[in-house]
């Protein structure tokens, strides 16, 4: 393999590769990334004959004249300088191993690793947030877990397991339901990923609405499965607000923790909300955001009218504008998600309107918060790289985890287990 030549991950698909291999594998990319990552530890074992097959085909295809049969050295440090090089490495002295289960773009991965974790293992179904997730860690997640070919890249040994799984209903059989009853959800998947791989602790994270879903029947079985058939100390989950962790947002979730019953944990506290209040202005753009973040106004006026005729029945419906000194709602995909968090902005000097809007561009200095703005509000730190276009952007900070909120629970967690890592 020349100098002058260069390879790379990304390039490594489907499309390049359909007349080479008969099947095809959407984990390939994962593989790869997940063998680099842990190269320098023993994790790498686990993916290490599946990963030098593709990598060896990702230099055989960049250089088909020589053949190559192994892959050099230079190729194999250009490889591990591209999932290394990332706005938030690996800690280089890590103390514990997770999983990142329905990973998104990372949220509870960026809190453990500040935290001194190693993240073993990543699955996340959308390609739009696999994109934004190896941007910023170098790493593609793997895909659909609950696929048993899936489940089984997933190594031994981890510390603990996170995940943000959606609330579905159960048919419950039995009077409180158990693992049986699951089967068909997605809790199902990671519960079985729990009693297969015996992690030292869990932490769960859900919408509000878990705690009277069908009745509380849903939470009441999930808890039934954790606590009797999986056998972990699990203390009533807690509801947590992102706006009492340092970010301005009514962000309300509940989290669920669990330590495996041999490790003799029989007590745990939530983590203490802080004192520090913080409000828009301090997530606020520092310069002038770009006109097409400005409503227009003829669909300002709509906004305005579907309020209207809401508080004419009674009803709370409708947009609303953020001040300054307030704190925002909690940001959502889609319905109202942006209309309920909209701005004021005085700052605009240019009315041009930047897209196809019907109307001009709104005199009131209203716009829409920026997808930077949402990632403030989620806790992400400045250089997290947005590599996606804006509707994709809300989409992914609008389904993240608050990372302070998940930090301090993470820390709890960890100074129970730290003695027994």
């Amino acid at each position: 393999m020349t100098g002058e030549e260069k390879i790379n991950i990304d390039e490594f698909d489907g499309k390049k590769f359909k007349n080479r291999f008969v099947e095809e594998d959407d984990n390939r990319k994962a593989v790869v990334t997940h063998y680099l990552h842990n190269y320098h530890n023993g994790v790498k074992d686990h993916f290490e004959e599946e990963a030098a097959q593709y990598i060896k085909q990702i230099v055989e295809y960049k250089n088909e004249e020589e053949k190559l049969n192994i892959v050099s050295d230079s190729a194999l440090q250009q490889l591990l300088f591209e999932v290394e090089d990332v706005p938030f490495p690996t800690p280089e002295n890590y103390t514990f191993k997770f999983i990142d289960l329905f990973a998104g773009i990372g949220g509870f991965r960026i809190a453990l690793q500040n935290l001194g974790g190693k993240c073993v293992f990543t699955s996340e179904w959308d390609e739009n947030a696999k994109k934004t997730y190896k941007a910023n860690f170098g790493e593609t997640p793997f895909g659909d877990i609950t696929k048993e070919r899936t489940k089984n890249y997933i190594p031994k040994g981890f510390d603990i397991l996170c995940a943000g799984f959606p609330c579905q209903a159960f048919s419950i059989a039995g009077k409180r339901g158990g693992f049986e009853d699951t089967r068909g959800t997605l809790f199902f998947d990671v519960a079985k990923i729990i009693r297969d791989k015996q992690p030292k602790a869990i932490f769960l994270e859900n919408v509000k609405g878990l705690k009277s879903h069908d009745k509380g029947k849903t939470l009441e079985t999930i808890l039934n499965v954790l606590r009797n058939d999986l056998g972990y100390y699990v203390p009533d989950p807690e509801i947590m607000n992102a706006k009492e962790f340092g970010v301005p947002q009514n962000r309300e979730r509940i989290y669920i923790v669990g330590f495996r019953g041999d490790l003799g944990i029989n007590s745990f506290e939530y983590p203490e909300t802080l004192d520090e209040k913080v409000t828009f202005k301090d997530v606020k753009e520092k310069d002038v955001v770009p006109t097409k973040y400005y409503l227009s106004s003829q669909y300002l006026q709509t906004l305005k009218n579907h309020k209207e005729r809401h508080a004419n029945k009674g009803n709370g419906f409708g947009y609303q504008i953020i001040k300054d000194d307030e704190i925002s709602n909690s940001i959502l995909v889609g319905g109202m998600g942006r209309e309920r968090n909209l701005v004021l902005d005085y700052r605009i000097t240019d009315y041009t309107p930047s897209t196809h809007i019907k109307g001009e561009v709104n005199r009131e200095g209203i716009r829409k918060m920026t997808p930077r703005e949402w990632a403030r509000l989620q806790g992400f730190p400045d250089h997290f790289v947005i590599p996606v276009a804006d509707a994709s952007a809300y989409k992914q900070f609008g389904n993240s985890v608050a990372i302070p909120a998940i930090q301090a629970t993470a820390e709890k967690i960890i100074n129970l287990i730290k003695d027994k890592l």
